[in-house]
């Protein structure tokens, strides 16, 4: 199976999407205004403790206080909170924790009241972001992640993802770790680490040791509900967790970006250098045609090329999914087997689209009843086996008598939403009708506003397709040819089919985008 990454930078935001055979699998956004991302260390002010739910609200300066439960808290949570008081207080000059002493751990099952008390200093983690009207979920057990092994302080434990399955191999990255581990530090090493050989392991773990340097020098003047140490932007994450071995490319429209990945692969030591691949395509996902792959997953209902089909509803308590056989060709005998093509076909769908919008929480499961026992156990087979590759811990339950499964899903961040619906061209949505407004005199004012000003030769204008195709219709007295004439400025016009009817975008010869004031367009 191939991989391929491709990132698409348009009008200051980052998408990144992972294909796999080249069917969109991830879809990551990255707004670089997100101070609340999984992985971010801040220091906290306990807000209030409560007893009757065993945790506490911490204060990290987000518009709602985050929850910090006892079970977050870490067994060396005295031990972190000690080493934290000395930093600030200037006590600790040095981040080596070899010389430092362990308190003992904290009673798994204790009450939280007698460690945490309000007002208290905490140095806490970013587990889950903010979610709805949900502020951040805490943890008080901090670590950092690296693209081979996950950096634990105050542990002595080395420990392997149990995705290595061989035996040879795990002994083998044991002996490693446990050879150039740092004194006071834990090690927990992921999977891509496996077959890696130990330059690139130290190399990593140089990294995040130096990272956890950075953080104790930050911590020295930390303002309580300030960030102290911020996860990696999200291109970079995402570099970190899904590059491996059967990526072949790496595609991206930003020269910055594609330097930027160069760089951070060879900071890995990678050979992959050359699958980095620069394009000066304004949006990627308009040339690849990832926006109709995103457009066709991310709806209310889901068609698969066989004629099946998933409806998908999202409430409150969880998200609810509808197998539809729809006009599906049979090619079974009878109804019975049918129900279990159609079922089995819709698991892999149904496995792909929860990774990709990132659903989590309870998931119910409407598949097509089938009264064989053993079509249902092969169904439940099938759909453990298409979730193997989701990286998100999860739980499958066997069908129900009434052929409904049931599944959790870890949520750590809000759903990823699309809007898959347009605005009405005629009313924008407003519902009140207006006529005789025309399009291209829209455009035709909003050029003369740029124009008037004088700074701007050459000029792109972003249409959708069916505007594009009527703007230059003709050849000699088209629009486009007489709007060039009219303002002394040579126009090109490029479409987008990812764009509303009625939507348009006009960019200076630099590819910047130029903003125009709506109320000057009729």
């Amino acid at each position: 199976m191939s991989k391929e990454l491709v990132i698409n930078s348009t009008s200051g935001k980052v998408e990144i999407a992972l294909l796999e055979n080249g069917q969109l699998v991830e879809l990551h956004r990255d707004q670089g205004s997100n101070g609340y991302a999984v992985g971010d260390i801040f220091l906290g002010r306990v807000r209030k403790v409560l007893p009757s739910l065993n945790a506490a609200f911490v204060d990290v300066g987000h518009e709602r206080d985050a929850f910090l439960h006892y079970l977050d808290l870490g067994p060396h949570y005295r031990t972190q909170q000690r080493y934290a008081k000395r930093v600030m207080q200037g006590k600790q000059p040095v981040p080596d924790l070899g010389n430092f002493t362990k308190d003992p751990e904290i009673d798994k099952k204790g009450k939280i009241k007698d460690e945490v008390s309000a007002s208290q200093l905490v140095l806490v983690q970013v587990a889950k972001e903010p979610i709805s009207s949900k502020g951040p979920r805490l943890t008080a057990e901090v670590t950092l992640p690296g693209r081979y092994i996950v950096l634990v302080p105050f542990s002595d434990k080395v420990s392997l993802s149990g995705r290595i399955k061989s035996e040879t191999e795990r002994k083998r990255l044991k002996r490693l770790m446990m050879s150039i581990r740092p004194p006071g530090f834990g090690i927990i090493i992921r999977t891509v680490a496996e077959d890696k050989g130990a330059a690139d392991l130290h190399t990593d773990l140089e990294d995040l040791v130096k990272r956890w340097g950075e953080m104790h020098k930050k911590l020295r003047n930390a303002k309580p509900g300030k960030r102290v140490l911020g996860e990696l932007n999200k291109t970079n994450a995402v570099l970190r967790d899904v590059l491996t071995s059967d990526c072949t490319s790496i595609r991206v429209n930003d020269e910055r970006i594609g330097d930027e990945i160069k760089t951070y692969l060879q900071g890995i030591r990678s050979d992959k250098g050359d699958i980095v691949k620069v394009s000066r395509d304004r949006d990627l996902f308009n040339t690849l045609s990832i926006h109709r792959q995103i457009k066709a997953a991310f709806g209310k209902q889901v068609n698969l090329k066989s004629g099946a089909y998933l409806i998908i509803e999202q409430t409150e308590a969880m998200h609810v999914i509808d197998v539809n056989s729809g006009g599906r060709k049979a090619g079974a005998k009878d109804q019975e087997e049918n129900a279990l093509q159609t079922n089995l076909e819709c698991c892999k769908e149904i496995a792909r689209v929860l990774r990709l919008r990132d659903m989590g929480g309870i998931i119910c499961i409407d598949f097509i009843d089938m009264a064989k026992r053993e079509h249902n156990k092969e169904l439940l087979t099938a759909l453990k086996e298409a979730m193997k590759s989701d990286k998100a811990k999860h739980n499958i339950l066997a069908p129900s008598r009434f052929g409904v499964v049931e599944m959790t899903r870890q949520r750590v961040r809000p759903v990823a939403e699309v809007k898959t619906s347009e605005k009405c061209p005629t009313c924008d949505g407003t519902g009140n009708v207006q006529a005789s407004i025309l399009i291209t005199d829209s455009i035709e004012s909003a050029i003369h506003q740029i124009t008037s000003k004088g700074s701007h030769q050459r000029l792109t204008v972003m249409l959708h397709p069916i505007i594009e195709a009527y703007v230059k219709q003709g050849w000699w007295n088209n629009l486009h040819r007489q709007w060039q004439r009219n303002y002394g400025i040579k126009l090109h016009i490029e479409s987008n089919s990812s764009m509303e009817l009625l939507e348009s975008h006009f960019y200076n010869n630099d590819g910047e985008e130029i903003e125009v004031n709506p109320r000057s367009t009729p």
